[in-house]
């Protein structure tokens, strides 16, 4: 059985063809082209409006591509991380109410593991504004602390610190993995193993499910996770994340106010050790997974299609596979889900993001990692 988690975790080039090693499900509808190579590359976004694609390197560097002109920056400014195991530079993420040509002034969000005392690590982010005059001409100014996970813990594992701002752009929702501890998931006084919501400054936000408790409680939308990599919103405006489980038990969750999604008291899969966790049921009393996976995907993000270039995805989750090497089709179904294609790559793939035209942009895990550009056939 794969094991979920295992090891999960510059420059310009011609665009060569990326062969693409096998399917399920429909025949593939894309062409795919290699663009760039990056060094760990962990997330992707375009700043909306623009044809600028930001990229965060896990070892600390924030790069930018010009996909118009295949021109590629390093910004300046990004923070020191505390590299090594899955830690390091992690999410961007920019505001759709500033989309516009210019990058210059406009509001950066980075998350990022951060040191702090006795060998202890936790998830950072930190807001920032972009002084830029061109694509190797730009930095983030001011760039400063508004949300740390609470505690910070041994270990480098489990940060997950995936940024998504609500549909009406008021709120900033923190995914915020339990650390490898497994049981500060259900303890509601800390933040591991919760999707946190902010307002754009940091502060819990006013009328979330545990706000009358004060304190990191206040901040917390959902709890009992383990470690989300993907978060998007529907055209309906409802959250929904991936986590990875432990053996199995990979989860695909619509994420409900105040729900309890049961790690590490239940679980579709298994310790890494055999040790069985009992199955999610539908009395357990927990949120229910609208899908979950044995053997796992290992999800690296998710991102829910809303162009026009692939019709058919519209509204489908697509998932990057890191151990499944694979892009994941996955429709939506009311509150349910279920694959409906897997396309085989050669490498794993850690992140995702939708361009402006509707295509999508992946980025393979690893040193040496491809940018691919996927277009309709």
């Amino acid at each position: 059985m794969l094991a979920s988690c295992a090891n999960a975790e510059t420059g310009e080039s011609a665009q060569t063809s990326v062969e693409v090693v096998g399917t399920t499900g429909p025949a593939t509808p894309f062409k795919s082209d290699e663009v760039a190579t990056f060094e760990e590359p962990w997330a992707i976004a375009f700043a909306p409006g623009t044809q600028m694609l930001f990229v965060t390197e896990k070892s600390g560097t924030l790069k930018v591509l010009d996909v118009a002109s295949g021109k590629v920056g390093t910004v300046a400014g990004a923070p020191a991380v505390d590299y090594g195991g899955q830690g390091g530079l992690g999410d961007v993420a920019f505001l759709s109410a500033e989309a516009g040509a210019s990058l210059n002034g406009r509001t950066i969000y980075l998350s990022w593991a951060e040191a702090g005392p006795d060998d202890t690590r936790g998830a950072a982010v930190g807001k920032g504004t972009l002084a830029c005059t061109g694509v190797e001409a730009c930095a983030v100014e001011g760039l400063s602390v508004i949300w740390r996970q609470t505690p910070k813990v041994t270990g480098r594992g489990h940060y997950s610190h995936r940024i998504v701002f609500s549909p009406d752009g008021k709120y900033l929702f923190v995914a915020s993995g339990e650390r490898q501890k497994m049981t500060p998931a259900q303890d509601t006084g800390t933040t591991l193993g919760k999707i946190v919501r902010l307002n754009l400054d940091g502060t819990p936000a006013a009328g979330n499910p545990m706000a009358d408790k004060g304190g990191v409680t206040a901040e917390i939308w959902s709890y009992g996770h383990r470690n989300i990599l993907g978060m998007d919103w529907d055209a309906a405006g409802r959250l929904w994340e991936v986590e990875h489980g432990p053996a199995g038990g990979d989860e695909l969750n619509l994420v409900k106010a105040g729900a309890n999604y049961g790690w590490p008291v239940r679980s579709n899969g298994e310790h890494y050790n055999g040790d069985p966790i009992p199955d999610h049921t539908p009395d357990d009393g927990f949120a229910q997974p609208a899908a979950h996976w044995t053997p796992v995907i290992a999800p690296g993000d998710m991102l829910i299609y809303s162009g026009d270039m692939f019709a058919a995805w519209k509204g489908h989750a697509l998932m990057a596979g890191l151990g499944s090497k694979a892009l994941i089709d996955v429709a939506l179904d009311g509150e349910t889900a279920r694959e409906a294609g897997r396309y085989g790559f050669e490498k794993r793939l850690r992140a995702l993001a939708q361009g402006p035209d509707g295509a999508i942009w992946v980025a393979e895990d690893g040193k040496g990692a491809r940018l691919i550009k996927l277009t309709a056939r």
